[in-house]
């Protein structure tokens, strides 16, 4: 077992799972989740946020104050106009409806809770998603609770109930637990929730989905037992689902917890999480599991990529430059045991702290020569001062991240 200075040891302390993460000015951002520490899941501080510079590879822990949020997981996390907003979640009381944010722009960092807002707060909720839409935060779906009172009020459609509990909260008797297909919204500028009413075939009620968002429109993915992968987008302006009927052979399997990411006006990736089985997906898959969609053509295609030693569940991946997807955390084998009576989780479980790049598109030639200078350090080490420092400083951030990356390879 490790010792606690070494769990405590900044590398340990990046390890993790069920996080979120976000791309800003080419650093990657990351807080919270947690790991398993003796069979238990251990909650990482809410109080410290970690960044990556993408260029060089380096990581840097800075500390937060204020508000701190309570332990949390399965929250959403949203960046939003220099501002990093967490919905929902579960804590160690139940699940709850509580709003955090966290803007980045300021000196010293600090959580605020966000109270003060008009228009009805969603119920409590966990594991849903949220696209980021003109100042808004529009959030989908989720496992969560709800009042007998609220469940008469909601559409059957829209939230199925998995348990009842017979316990009092106020003077209502008992309360639900479920999964809905629910599109709430909040305005960032003027603190407003609103539920807009939606038209369409909607997605069934589900939570650990996928989403990202292309354009005016948001894409719904996965998080149901169906044995292909289905693909909904939602009309951003009009408020329209529309269901993708796919019938192309060689489509993806049905998963939950995987992400997807939009890499282009039209194209969506999708990589990682459980298959309906319960175990990782590419663990246990003899294809790696990465996919592409195109939106226009209706259409998926695998893709060939250097990660296919590395599978992830419970993983962020966030959009970087030159159309990167950039993957990060995670768990390479967690596998979930279901029977008819519980869903347990097996112990064995390994998180991840690695970063991984997979390039989507080509690249420009900047980038390639960049990336050539800063693997080639031996061949271009004098001239490299000859570069305008603002060009010299970044070339020597790749050179940095090839030296760190040779390191490993020959560790």
């Amino acid at each position: 077992m490790d010792s606690a200075a070494e769990r405590d040891a900044p590398g340990k302390r990046l390890e993790r799972s069920s996080h979120t993460a976000f791309i800003d000015n080419n650093i990657l951002h990351v807080w919270g989740g947690y790991q398993v520490v003796a069979g238990q899941d251990v909650m990482l501080p809410g109080d410290e946020i970690w960044l990556c510079d993408l260029d060089s590879g380096t990581w840097e822990h800075r500390e937060i104050t204020g508000d701190i949020p309570p332990d949390l997981s399965g929250f959403c996390g949203s960046f939003v106009n220099g501002t990093l907003y967490i919905f929902g979640g579960c804590e160690p009381s139940g699940y709850t409806n509580q709003m955090f944010s966290l803007d980045l722009t300021e000196q010293c960092y600090s959580w605020k809770k966000v109270t003060d807002t008009k228009g009805m707060t969603p119920s409590p909720r966990n594991k849903h998603t949220s696209w980021i839409h003109r100042d808004r935060l529009i959030y989908f779906g989720g496992y969560g609770c709800k009042t007998i009172v609220e469940v008469r009020n909601t559409s059957s459609s829209s939230f199925v109930v998995e348990e009842m509990s017979w316990t009092t909260i106020g003077d209502t008797m008992f309360r639900c637990w479920g999964w809905n297909n629910e599109v709430v919204v909040f305005d960032t500028r003027s603190a407003t929730w609103s539920t807009p009413e939606t038209r369409g075939p909607a997605p069934t009620p589900r939570s650990s989905h996928a989403s990202a968002l292309l354009g005016n429109k948001g894409y719904i993915s996965g998080g149901v037992e169906a044995s292909e992968l289905d693909m909904f987008c939602l009309d951003l302006e009009t408020w329209t689902w529309t269901q993708f009927n796919i019938s192309s052979p060689g489509r993806p399997q049905g998963r939950f917890m995987h992400t997807m990411t939009a890499t282009s006006d039209h194209t969506l990736f999708v990589y990682g999480g459980f298959g309906i089985d319960g175990n990782t997906l590419s663990k246990s898959w003899p294809q790696h599991d990465a996919w592409q969609f195109n939106t226009q053509k209706r259409q998926w295609n695998k893709v060939t990529h250097p990660h296919s030693d590395k599978p992830r569940v419970c993983h962020t991946a966030s959009l970087g430059s030159d159309s990167d997807v950039v993957v990060f955390g995670g768990s390479s084998d967690l596998c979930i045991l279901m029977d008819s009576v519980a869903v347990l989780r097996a112990p064995s479980q390994h998180h991840c702290r690695d970063v991984l790049v997979f390039q989507t598109q080509p690249y420009p030639l900047f980038r390639l020569c960049e990336d050539f200078i800063g693997s080639n350090l031996e061949v271009f080490e004098k001239p490299l001062n000859w570069l305008p420092s603002k060009l010299r400083s970044k070339i020597k951030k790749r050179v940095a991240f090839f030296s760190a990356t040779k390191s490993v390879l020959t560790a």
